[in-house]
């Protein structure tokens, strides 16, 4: 069996597991460590516990408990971070380069130095690196951090007038979106639900899957449900308190609590569409009728129309008025001998000349003339 002891060496950073050994310890203790960064000082969190060989087999092994002599150490490592901090904000200013410097940090041993900025963008900082070098006669990291890590290293106090719980207790940030302040029916104004990083409160989400659960025995805000002495439509919905805001078909506004609710409520147009009309008559019914009896009523409307044909080919069709007068007046001019005489239709102000015979010879000049 061996003794695993859960290490940190930030604040509120990140916690990691080392093996003990033989040593005793205890909550709040001082270790040096080796990580992959070089070698460390970090804080005992939990108190060992034991674990098997096979799980343990991996872990980094503690070096020794911090001794008085360490501890001087990290106090001149602090003060050594402080004038690097103030220089390379100096060198920042004076190249005007678009990065703001958040901290600085410097291992154990002095080996190296790192420095965490914030940027817009990508930025050339190899000039920079140049000057710092050169000043500290140590390894330089540069490294970009986001926002929220900013926020965390720096520290603060939130909009409910308690330090900040990244740079308090939160550890690792969980994903925050909108859909949570909705839930919790909270007012989307960034102001009121973006922390100090410009990011959403990392509280939104503390309560959001108990907003969930009690959400589920409420109705939701637009459904139509009836009460006692009412019917209406949700309006707004207090999880907290039980209290549901119901607007009658009147536009009345009334409070009720969750177990005043029976059920839901019908359509005010359903409802009166269903209740049949006193002055109007009942809709018929179409009844459809079988398919031999259609079939045989077509056959009969088919035949009949053949029939009623057939018969108004054999009538004779009587002649037309004009064509009697025609077929009168042709005999008689057969019996006098005379040609017939043409009807032609003259056109509009058209007169015969004054001058001729009926029968349109010029007359004969008289001897007397």
């Amino acid at each position: 069996m061996s003794h695993i002891v859960t290490i940190q060496f930030t604040h509120a950073g990140k916690m990691y597991d080392f093996d003990a050994g033989l040593l005793e310890l205890a909550q709040g203790d001082r270790v040096v460590v080796e990580t992959e960064r070089g070698v460390g000082v970090g804080q005992v969190i939990k108190p060992p516990v034991e674990k098997d060989v096979n799980s343990a087999g991996s872990l980094t092994p503690i070096k020794r408990k911090a001794t008085p002599e360490d501890l001087a150490t990290v106090e001149r490592i602090t003060q050594k971070e402080q004038e690097a901090y103030r220089f390379c904000v100096n060198r920042i200013i004076e190249r005007n380069m678009p990065m703001k410097l958040v901290k600085v940090e410097y291992q154990f041993d002095s080996s190296k130095a790192v420095f965490f900025f914030t940027a817009d963008g990508r930025v050339d900082f190899r000039d920079l690196v140049k000057d710092l070098a050169h000043s500290f006669h140590t390894r330089i990291e540069m490294r970009q951090i986001g926002v929220r890590d900013e926020a965390k290293m720096t520290g603060g106090i939130g909009i409910c007038g308690r330090e900040l719980c990244c740079s308090s207790w939160l550890r690792d940030f969980q994903p925050v979106s909108v859909k949570m302040a909705k839930e919790q029916n909270l007012a989307l104004n960034p102001n009121k639900i973006s922390g100090q990083c410009g990011r959403l409160l990392c509280c939104l989400d503390y309560e959001y899957e108990t907003y969930c659960c009690l959400r589920k025995n409420f109705p939701k805000s637009g459904k139509r449900v009836r009460t006692v002495n009412a019917v209406g439509i949700v309006d707004k919905v207090n999880i907290l308190t039980g209290n549901i805001t119901l607007k009658l078909d009147d536009n009345k506004i009334i409070v009720i609590k969750r177990d005043e609710i029976l059920g839901d409520g019908a359509p005010a147009v359903a409802a009166i569409a269903a209740v049949p009309s006193p002055l109007q008559p009942p809709p018929r019914v179409r009844e459809r009728r079988p398919e031999q009896q259609r079939r045989k009523q077509e056959k009969t409307s088919l035949e009949s129309y053949t029939l009623a044909e057939s018969t108004v080919k054999a009538v004779p069709v009587p002649p037309a008025p004009q064509e009697q007068a025609a077929a009168t007046v042709a005999p008689e001019a057969a019996k006098t001998g005379q040609p017939r005489k043409k009807h032609r239709s003259r056109k509009h102000g058209h007169r015969k000349p004054s001058g001729t015979t009926p029968d349109g010879s010029t007359p004969t000049p008289s001897s007397g003339a």
